[in-house]
C-alpha cells in the first residue's frame, strides 16, 4: 500500500520480473530474477508465477475450463486433474465450467482468474487491485476466497491495494512512500490500515 505514485506498481512489476530494478536485486526463492534474460524471464512468469489483475483479462471466446487450463496448454504441461478439481473446488465455480466469461457475474470472472493463476501451482500469486471493479459485497467474497486459498493450500500472495479493508485480509502489510519502504504493519486491521495511509500522505 501507498500514497499514489508511491511505487507500488513499480514494486509489484520488480516482483515479477517485468521491469529491471535500478539498483539491488530481485528474487524469486532461490532464483535471481535481476539478471536473468527476457526468454527464462518469460518462461519463469509463465511457469512459477500466477497473475490477478483487475480487470480479469480472460479470453472471451474460451469456456471458463479452457480460461483455466490456458497457462498449461501454453507451456505444453499435462493437466493435474486431482489438482484442478481441488482449484475449482476450492473457488467455487465448478456448475459454470462451460459458460463464457460474458455468461459470468464480476465475482465469477475474477474466481475464474484467480483459479487460472492456481492452476500451474506458482511460487507466488501476483495480485493487483483485484477487487477494485467488484462491489463491496463481492469483493469481500473474493478477499475471502484468496485468505482460504493462503490457508488451505500454502499459497503466497503479494497484493497491491488502496482499500484498508482489503489490505485488512493479508497477514502484513508494506506500506511504501516515495519509492521505498517505510512501515510494515503485522495483524492489520481496517482502521489501523486507514491510520498508517493517512500518516503517509503527511510525508
Amino acid at each position: 500500500m501507498g500514497p499514489s505514485g508511491s511505487g507500488k506498481s513499480t514494486f509489484l512489476h520488480c516482483a515479477a520480473g517485468l521491469d529491471r530494478p535500478t539498483r539491488g536485486e530481485v528474487w524469486l526463492g532461490d532464483t535471481p530474477l535481476s539478471t536473468m534474460r527476457e526468454t527464462k524471464l518469460t518462461r519463469l512468469r509463465r511457469d512459477r508465477i500466477g497473475f490477478v489483475f483487475q480487470a480479469y483479462n480472460l479470453l472471451q471466446a474460451l469456456t471458463v475450463q479452457d480460461n483455466i487450463t490456458m497457462p498449461l496448454r501454453l507451456s505444453g504441461r499435462p493437466l493435474d486433474r486431482a489438482w484442478c478439481d481441488r482449484v475449482i473446488a476450492q473457488v467455487g465455480i465448478a456448475d459454470r465450467l462451460r459458460h463464457r466469461p460474458a455468461e459470468l457475474s464480476g465475482g465469477q470472472q475474477q474466481r475464474v482468474a484467480i483459479a487460472r493463476a492456481l492452476i500451474a501451482r506458482p511460487d507466488l500469486v501476483l495480485a493487483d487491485e483485484p477487487t477494485g471493479a467488484l462491489d463491496s459485497r463481492t469483493g469481500g467474497q473474493v478477499l475471502a476466497l484468496l485468505r482460504d486459498i493462503v490457508t488451505d493450500m500454502g499459497q503466497t500472495v503479494l497484493m497491491v491495494t488502496h482499500d484498508p479493508v482489503a489490505a485488512s485480509f493479508a497477514q502484513s502489510v508494506l506500506f511504501l512512500a516515495d519509492g521505498r519502504l517505510v512501515e510494515r504493519l503485522e495483524s492489520p486491521t481496517p482502521d489501523a490500515v486507514a491510520e498508517r495511509m493517512t500518516h503517509l500522505g503527511d510525508r
